[in-house]
């Protein structure tokens, strides 16, 4: 990618409008188009931007070009907006000069897009940190909110401002964001009631019907078609390339990051839902007897919708629709309302209503946005407001002439500051002043705002004028009061020339403007500068419980009735202006101006007529013409030396002397003539832009030279270098060449040596060995002969020995073969006397076994016959009883069974139930068994019975104090099992109540005296500072009638608080102590705002509160108990959201509050363990 490292570098057309030669409308346009083909949609003119909108994405946005532009000079880069954003920046930083930024342009030029590029860049080169980055954050999400709510489509751009912007924002002594604050002007609220063909109201009410859930709908009472909403016109509803419901969620998640809470949030939405409602409300005529029309609501469902939405009366609203109530000193009028009026009423509300929401909300960002410390801030301003418009024909009315007078406001102060700035340099460099002739419109300004006999001071002249006004005695007003102005123009003003031109219409003037004659029409501009809003519709909605309303109507306040008329439009918006032009007059200014390329919002499409419409109006000839008055170009002296060096021998390439000397001798040699030039203090200017351009082309001849003798010098010394290097690789492989062959050669020699010296070695060893071998046999040879020796002697010594034994074994033998016979023939006289002996044994005991047997036999023989008698008589007598008795038996006989069977089973299993009884805990869930399925029911009314029995036996047991202890036991179950995460672990915690021994303590003896009643509940709480979030010990003290916040190091009483006052009380969800006590508005003990306090006993403390406060109520109604981890506490005059996070524990495991901002109180509770 080519750098570039100047402006006048690489240069595609001119790219600072003073050096346009030769200056002229058609060369302006030109150099404006072929540096948009080229797309460089950035030009300079002098110090100010022009911005050409290239309806599509260009790579010119990333990090990197911000890195490319930071901290460099102006005129040092091709021109940029990241430029003129890092010249403000380091301004502001550096020289400590409050600066503003001025973003002018017709809508659909890219101005919003330009204040976003502005705004992101600052935030992209400020400093970093965890609060730096949440203010950048919370400014640069500002945006989205604000065109929700502020844009809207038109047929010139899908994303229009309808409304001026103008952000200060603030940063400390480093240059690091601190804060901002946003003013809006003239806020197109008409829109909201009726809009062009081919355009959309504003963006939010598309957005909340596409993108909201169908859950949030049905709250707000809202339908998703567009059709169904007469405020909604539908030939543009869909816009391509928006997507309404993904815009709704971001806006949202901006709205939750700028600090909105989410009642807020829910406010902001009821409220664009009621506005949505309004217009569907409708009128018909009814007459009255005296013959004069009076307005009724046609259908009456959208008017309890918007009513229910608002929290007002049907009937108040209704009748503030139909009546008008004047007041004049002591006496009320009231009329009625015919359709028209009625009409107009509604839509004066739903304009009202809705220009009050949006000035609302930008106040509630600043209170977000705003910087916390009081310390002196710089402060830098972005200001986005619409740009001179001109409709055709004669669709100029009060609003174009309103922004037209701010754009002439704006060519005033430019040219002031332009011309200013011009003298004040040139007055700095010792340059002489030349006076500069232009165009003053300080005498259209006086025109239009001149007290006297101005404009706006002839309109409100007759606004307030009594009788018949209209906009025909405003145009004979002006006729006659500003007749011989030289400009402006009408059919009856002396100065106009076109009595019989038919162009200028009977009911318009027309003024020449600094950007050309503009023609407005009169119609509907005193009704427009009115904008009455009738006393009984404020009234109405003053009477609204709607958390906003009241803020947003505060002259509906029947106790300040202020009978002043209110102000007119043009004079507030004349007041908002002439503050404005006093802030930027304090400021160093810098200028974007934003151009509109073609009407069909293509890309690369560029209408010659219409940029030079453009051009005209935004006086960029004009300014291209004051800067050129004096110096067209001027450059510091060391830059301008830096650059042009090269065209003198005596410069180049180094000058030894002070910077304005060497440019004073290069100019001499080039013979440039003096009066093309001037030598300031630190600058040289040039007075026309050819000189200039003739140094360029100098420059370039001279550049292109040089680089040739750079590439001579290069490709020499690169020949040089190649051969050196040839050269010393030849050496050195020479080198290692040799020292390789010597290498060689010395292991040739090394390896033949060993060879050598192994073959000498070898016949050493060998000859060696043959004599060690021959000394060995020898002494072999003897140890064998002793050895055969010695073992001839040891066998025959043997064999001797062995003889002597076999003759002894042999003696032995043969005596124990003796022995043995005579020990067998013993042994068999004994078998034989004892076989005889047991053959007479055996006999006998068989002639036993015999008789008795036979015995035996007899005896079964007998028991036969007597059995078989006795079967017989049972069998008789069972057959006598069964032929007396059959008939009744089979009778009777199933149903006894039965009943019988039925008996002993109950019997047997009560008996079990008796053996099986569980013990007598009332948490004994044991219980037996039961046998049979029919007893299901049996079985659980018994062990219901005997559970009932059990606990009436075990609570007999209890004293009075202990079931009054078990009865608040039961309603903590009540009031927080599985709502509050702290409750499991005060199960098993008694409930002592006097935790400090009030009464026996002598320490808080004085403060036991100021209690009257029993004191139910003694203990050390913390009271939650609104400040920051601290805690500071306080004792709590509770009666029957009253809540004591008594100091914990001297007892003296702080607080008292009426039980009958406390209306409800707040805790969280989580394992934490917090709880709010939120006291009746209006009453005594409600001076300094709730309660927030912490406590170690919370459940004991809720839980008594609950139960005395019952008791304590005039009307009966127990103590509200509210479970949320997000709740709001009334402090003094602000309500403060109290939010409940889960976070790691930094202070042990407790948890801690911390203040995030005026409407925030964080507590971080330490995530549970398992």
């Amino acid at each position: 990618m080519e750098v570039k490292t100047s402006l006048l570098d690489n240069m595609i057309g001119v790219g600072d409008m003073v050096l346009l030669e030769p200056l002229s409308e058609d060369s302006f346009l030109e150099n404006l188009k072929k540096r948009f083909d080229h797309n460089e949609i950035y030009t300079y003119i002098g110090s100010v931007v022009i911005s050409m909108n290239p309806y599509r994405s260009l790579p010119i946005y990333s990090p990197e070009k911000v890195e490319e532009y930071r901290n460099r000079n102006f005129y040092e880069l091709s021109p940029h907006i990241y430029a003129l954003a890092d010249e403000a920046y380091r301004s502001l930083r550096d020289q400590d000069k409050d600066q503003c930024i001025l973003i002018t342009g017709e809508s659909g030029s890219g101005k919003t897009e330009a204040s976003k590029l502005v705004m992101s860049y600052v935030a992209a080169v400020c400093g970093k940190g965890q609060e730096v980055n949440k203010v950048k954050e919370q400014l640069l999400q500002s945006n989205p909110v604000l065109e929700a709510f502020g844009n809207a489509k038109t047929v010139r751009n899908d994303n229009s401002s309808r409304f001026g912007k103008y952000m200060d924002i603030e940063f400390d002594f480093k240059g690091d964001p601190l804060g901002g604050v946003i003013s809006n002007y003239l806020l197109e609220k008409s829109r909201v009631v009726k809009q062009p063909r081919g355009e959309r109201n504003f963006h939010i009410f598309y957005q909340l019907l596409s993108g909201a859930s169908d859950d949030t709908l049905k709250k707000l009472k809202l339908d998703r078609d567009f059709s169904k909403y007469n405020y909604l016109s539908l030939d543009s509803a869909v816009v391509n390339g928006l997507d309404d419901a993904t815009s709704f969620r971001t806006v949202k998640n901006a709205m939750q990051i700028v600090g909105f809470m989410e009642d807020e949030i829910r406010s902001v939405l009821e409220l664009v839902a009621a506005v949505l409602k309004l217009g569907n409300i409708e009128f018909k005529p009814e007459s009255r007897c005296n013959d004069t029309d009076e307005s009724r609501v046609r259908d009456k469902n959208d008017l309890k919708e918007m009513c229910e939405l608002l929290g007002i009366e049907q009937t108040v609203l209704e009748r503030a629709f139909s009546y008008r109530t004047v007041e004049a000193k002591l006496e009320k009028v009231s009329t009625t309302l015919n359709v028209a009026q009625a009409y107009y009423a509604r839509d004066a509300l739903a304009k009202n209503l809705y220009s009050r929401l949006f000035s609302w909300l930008v106040t509630r960002i600043n209170e977000s946005i705003k910087a916390q410390t009081k310390s002196r801030h710089k402060v830098m301003g972005v200001l986005d407001i619409y740009g001179f418009e001109i409709f055709e024909k004669a669709d100029n009315s009060f609003e174009q002439f309103i922004i037209n007078y701010c754009n002439e406001k704006l060519q005033q102060i430019f040219i002031e500051l332009t011309l200013r700035e011009e003298q004040e340099e040139y007055i700095r460099e010792g340059i002489e002043w030349t006076n500069i002739e232009y165009f003053n419109n300080a005498v259209i300004c006086d025109l239009i705002e001149n007290n006297q006999n101005g404009i706006m001071a002839m309109l409100d002249e007759e606004c307030l004028r009594p009788g018949t006004v209209t906009d025909e005695t405003f145009l004979d007003k002006l006729n006659t009061v500003c007749a011989e102005h030289q400009h402006f123009e009408s059919r009856l003003s002396k100065n106009s020339k076109f009595l019989n031109d038919h162009s200028l219409p009977h009911s318009c003037f027309r003024i020449q403007h600094y950007a050309g004659k503009v023609l407005y029409c009169v119609e509907g501009f005193v009704d427009k500068n009115n904008d009455l809003l009738y006393r009984d519709l404020s009234q109405a909605m003053f009477k609204a419980t709607h958390s906003l309303m009241k803020e947003l109507f505060p002259e509906g306040n029947p106790s300040k009735v202020n009978l002043k008329r209110p102000p007119t439009a043009g004079s507030q918006f004349k007041s908002s202006v002439g503050t404005l032009m006093k802030n930027l007059q304090t400021k160093n200014p810098n200028y974007i101006r934003c151009i509109k390329p073609n009407d069909k919002k293509a890309a690369h499409i560029f209408t010659a007529s219409l940029v030079c419409h453009q051009v005209r109006y935004l006086g960029l000839m004009e300014n291209v013409r004051v800067r050129r008055a004096g110096y067209a170009f001027r450059q510091p002296y060391g830059p301008c030396l830096e650059r042009y060096k090269m065209l003198c021998k005596r410069t180049w390439p180094h000058w030894r002397g002070p910077a304005r000397e060497g440019v004073e001798v290069l100019m001499a040699d080039l013979q440039v003539p003096t009066e093309e030039f001037s030598y300031g203090r630190s600058k040289i200017f040039i007075r026309n832009p050819r000189t200039l351009f003739f140094l360029e082309e100098r420059r370039r001849q001279c550049l292109q030279d040089l680089a040739t003798l750079i590439q001579k010098i290069y490709r020499g010394w690169k020949c040089r270098t190649h051969f050196l290097l040839l050269k010393k690789s030849q050496v050195v492989v020479a080198a290692w060449y040799r020292r390789y062959a010597q290498q060689k050669k010395y292991q040739r020699i090394k390896s033949a040596t060993t060879v050598v010296q192994s073959y000498a070695r070898g016949w050493q060893a060998r000859k060696l060995l043959r004599e060690l071998k021959h000394q060995k046999r020898c002494e072999e040879a003897v140890t064998t002969i002793a050895a055969y020796w010695h073992g001839t002697q040891a066998r025959t010594e043997l064999r001797r020995l062995k003889q002597e034994v076999r003759n002894k074994h042999a003696v032995t033998v043969i005596w124990a073969y003796w022995q043995g016979t005579q020990a067998r023939r013993e042994l068999r006289r004994l078998k034989e006397e004892a076989r005889n002996k047991r053959a007479v044994s055996v006999i006998w005991a068989g002639w036993q076994g015999t008789k008795a047997r036979r015995e035996l036999r007899k005896l079964k023989e007998e028991a036969r016959r007597k059995h078989a008698v006795a079967v017989i008589w049972a069998c008789w007598q069972g057959l006598k009883v069964r032929r007396e008795y059959r008939k009744f038996f089979r009778a009777n006989a199933g149903k006894k069974i039965y009943n019988f069977t039925i008996q002993r089973i109950m019997q047997k299993y009560f008996l079990g139930v008796k053996s099986g009884l569980p013990s007598m805990s009332p948490v004994d869930k044991n219980w037996p068994a039961r046998p049979y399925r029919f007893l299901d029911a049996a079985h659980a009314q018994l062990r219901s019975i005997f559970h009932l029995w059990r606990c009436k036996k075990y609570r007999s047991q209890f004293s009075q104090e202990r079931k009054a202890v078990y009865q608040e036991k039961l309603e903590a179950s009540e009031l927080f099992k599985d709502k509050k995460s702290l409750y499991p672990s005060s199960v098993s915690q008694p409930f002592k109540g006097d935790y400090l021994e009030i009464s026996k303590n002598p320490k808080y003896q004085k403060l036991n005296s100021c209690v009257e009643e029993k004191v139910l509940l003694a203990d050390v709480v913390n009271k939650i500072n609104r400040a920051n979030g601290k805690g500071a010990s306080r004792i709590l003290l509770l009666t029957k009638k009253n809540v004591v916040l008594a100091d914990q190091k001297t007892g003296q009483v702080k607080a008292s608080v009426a039980l009958p006052d406390l209306i409800s009380v707040s805790v969280s969800t989580q394992n934490d102590g917090f709880f709010a006590l939120k006291l009746k508005e209006g009453s005594a003990s409600a001076v300094k705002g709730d309660f927030l306090l912490s406590s170690e006993h919370l459940i004991e403390t809720i839980t008594k509160l609950h139960h005395i406060g019952s008791t304590a109520s005039d009307d009966g109604e127990q103590l509200d108990i509210n479970i949320s981890d997000e709740f709001l506490v009334q402090f003094k005059q602000d309500k403060v959201c109290v939010k409940f996070i889960q976070a790691a524990p930094k202070n042990g495991n407790s948890a801690s509050c911390k203040r995030k901002n005026n409407r925030l109180l964080e507590v971080s509770v330490p995530a549970a363990t398992a």
